[in-house]
């Protein structure tokens, strides 16, 4: 979830969906290492108003349509399909920004609520809390769209949703318990990336304030929490040129979220958005590399919260050949190795110098909307696919199984 970009905040809306908003500590290595090094740190439903404005528009390139299956007459099968969404209370999270990044899911999932009213499917929203067992117990949904991020605040408590679905034997989307243990958790996804030969850049994990940041991992470095979203605390100046500042970001993230960091070997080169998605016949596989306007800090490009408030931060173009086949099959490696399940997102980042596409960060479940600023919902329609058929595929594959 990273911030606005991954919520579409900051990003105008558009109602048809063919339209794009294009302006806008343990060290381990990669299966391509550059170090081997270990250390100490082992080195019930709201109801919600939706607004709809039209942006400035150009239609974005299309170079494939990659259609993906629907089976309308399976769509007949479902009674009711229930739309789950996070409870998300100020109280629950550390920051602002951290609270931010997970209260729009409420107007996601009220606009998710009515493009399922439109597949002609009975459809309900109900929150993830205390009651979501209960509640589910009473309405017996025969598909339940899983967009609950976190619980309390803490997205790793987000398991507790498919182990209820899973006890009261309910349909759901998204990953299953064990992909989202591991979608949460950087440090077990780096290294069963690099169990599965998948480059991932050099990194250490660091759970305490003072344990020092290993000089063998080289410069520049760039610092995230282990848990929780991609871009929290992710600035201008998020890259770290010096080990003494790449110190100091690691003891203030430690201090204030209260939780452990990936300090991880920045690879400076291009940016690219990934999406799996499987629509039951096949994992399908899309990309869209971004083309940023600026520097954030002046020397490399990357997004940086800051960058979130302007729309015109990064447009995405199409991945050429032969790298988009490489990332393709990675991808889908990844996608299977880290038990993830319907869609994921992959950011990955190509070395300069090596042409290397090194995966560093996993999404799991990453914002499922129709909103354009979602960088899943862009990058499918960069390649002809909708949110509306992505979400009757999704539907679909599951009403096979009730029929």
């Amino acid at each position: 979830m990273g911030i606005k970009e991954l919520l579409g905040l900051k990003k105008k809306k558009v109602d048809g969906l063919e339209v794009k908003l294009p302006d806008r500590a343990e060290i381990a290595t990669s299966s391509t290492p550059r170090n081997d090094v270990v250390g100490e740190a082992s080195v019930a439903g709201k109801d919600i108003k939706t607004e709809i404005a039209v942006p400035a528009v150009r239609v974005p390139k299309i170079r494939k349509n990659i259609k993906v299956r629907i089976d309308k007459a399976a769509l007949k099968n479902l009674n009711l399909v229930i739309v789950a969404f996070s409870h998300v209370e100020r109280e629950f999270f550390p920051t602002k920004d951290s609270y931010e990044a997970e209260v729009e899911v409420e107007e996601r999932a009220a606009e998710v609520v009515e493009r399922v009213k439109s597949l002609g499917i009975p459809v309900k929203a109900l929150t993830g809390d205390q009651y979501f067992l209960t509640n589910l117990l009473v309405d017996k949904p025969d598909v339940v769209i899983n967009l609950v991020d976190t619980l309390r605040g803490k997205d790793k408590l987000q398991t507790s949703v498919p182990a209820a679905l899973e006890l009261s034997n309910v349909l759901y989307t998204g990953a299953g318990m064990e992909g989202l243990v591991i979608g949460n958790n950087r440090n077990l996804t780096k290294r069963l990336l690099m169990a599965y030969g998948i480059p991932t850049p050099a990194f250490q994990f660091i759970r305490r304030v003072g344990t020092a940041v290993n000089e063998d991992l080289g410069l520049p470095l760039i610092v995230k929490l282990n848990e929780s979203g991609g871009s929290v605390g992710i600035d201008n100046k998020a890259v770290k040129e010096t080990i003494k500042d790449a110190q100091r970001k690691v003891n203030n993230m430690i201090t204030t979220y209260k939780l452990p960091v990936i300090v991880e070997q920045f690879v400076d080169g291009p940016e690219i958005t990934v999406v799996v998605f499987d629509d039951g016949t096949k994992k399908r596989v899309y990309m869209g590399q971004k083309v940023f306007r600026k520097k954030p800090d002046g020397k490399h490009f990357f997004t940086s919260f800051e960058s979130y408030d302007d729309e015109r931060a990064y447009t995405y173009k199409h991945v050429e050949e032969p790298l988009a086949t490489k990332i393709q099959q990675l991808a889908v490696r990844a996608f299977t190795g880290l038990q993830h399940k319907d869609y994921a997102k992959f950011d990955v980042r190509v070395d300069d110098d090596t042409n290397i596409p090194y995966f560093t960060d996993s999404n799991p479940n990453t914002a499922f909307g129709p909103d354009m600023g979602l960088p899943m919902t862009e990058v499918l329609a960069m390649h002809g696919v909708s949110f509306d058929e992505v979400l009757a595929a999704l539907l679909s594959k599951y009403a096979r199984r009730l029929g």
